[in-house]
């Protein structure tokens, strides 16, 4: 039997999805795959095969690959033409080199055409390409980050207590990233989903305002919502030296490591109904309940969204 190959062990989420893998599976069963050595000696000093890979060319990838019967691919961290050619990259190779079946980690609703997330362009893109070469599959379309937005309302707390965005009353299932990672791992693992598509949602679908009046709760800060434009909501980004699209320049530090093309159209989509949408694929994947955000309140030092530690060239 081949392995199972987990790549974006540089990221946030692969590196998280790596240590959920090891507690599911023996670690000569893995191989784990990040952009520079630095992200991988961990592993290797453990005896784990690793690879260097850079998924903006298609040459070595083939080989890295080649003892893998499962292969999960952790969208790369940046939008667009090059994000697609990167993601094509991978599918190519993985064909090539007889890997049977891909984890993609997707986006809710990424498959409808009138959601106006500019992320879920390259994720339909995928989806579809994978479906072309005809390898099997299971997307995991995940829901918003709730760490993005724990982050977020702590942002808001140490300026004037106002957190403004252009979400409206839309409805979120926000998911913890440490349960994304986890459903990574449980998707390697398994062998029970066979062109699949699983929503991984959180335990209840909420607006923006329910978010904040948990927060309020669980903290005792009193945080308040104000709806605001999509162009104010590019205004509160700038102000914050957030880049407009991921070419752009991320700050060290920055409580918003992410382009805010990404997040304000994240924010129209949710106000539109987009993304509200709610399963228990989560439970069917790995026999768990998804984690709280009153949970991820209570220990909110254990959930905010961290530095942007995926790199490019």
């Amino acid at each position: 039997m081949g392995k199972l190959l987990l790549t974006g062990v540089d990221g946030n989420l692969g590196k998280q999805a790596a240590y959920y893998l090891l507690e599911l599976v023996d670690k000569d069963q893995v191989i784990f795959c990040g952009y520079d050595s630095g992200s991988l000696k961990e592993f290797a000093e453990q005896g784990i095969e690793t690879h260097v890979t850079n998924f903006n060319k298609l040459d070595g990838l083939a080989e890295a690959f080649a003892d893998a019967d499962k292969l999960a691919l952790i969208s790369m961290p940046f939008v667009g033409k090059k994000r697609q050619n990167a993601h094509k990259n991978v599918v190519d190779a993985a064909k090539q080199a007889g890997v049977k079946q891909i984890i993609y980690t997707s986006l809710v609703n990424a498959d409808d055409e009138t959601n106006p997330s500019v992320e879920k362009i390259d994720h339909n893109f995928t989806e579809q390409y994978i479906k072309s070469v005809g390898l099997d599959y299971i997307f995991l379309r995940n829901s918003q980050y709730a760490e993005a937005m724990i982050t977020n309302y702590f942002t808001f707390v140490k300026m004037d207590g106002v957190l403004k965005n252009n979400q409206g009353d839309g409805k979120m299932a926000y998911i913890s990233r440490k349960d994304c990672a986890k459903a990574i791992a449980y998707a390697l693992a398994t062998n029970d989903f066979h062109e699949a598509v699983l929503n991984i949602n959180g335990p209840e679908l909420m607006t923006i305002s329910d978010f904040i009046a948990i927060g309020n709760e669980a903290t005792s800060n009193h945080v308040t919502y104000q709806e605001i434009t999509d162009e104010e909501n590019y205004a509160v980004f700038d102000a914050m030296g957030v880049p407009r699209t991921t070419d752009g320049v991320f700050k060290d530090g920055s409580d918003a490591p992410y382009s805010s093309d990404g997040m304000v159209t994240f924010g129209q989509a949710i106000r539109l109904g987009k993304m509200d949408i709610f399963s228990d694929d989560f439970k069917k994947l790995t026999g768990q309940e998804p984690i709280t955000v009153k949970y991820m309140f209570e220990h909110a030092d254990q959930f905010q969204v961290g530095d942007r530690h995926s790199q490019d060239n």
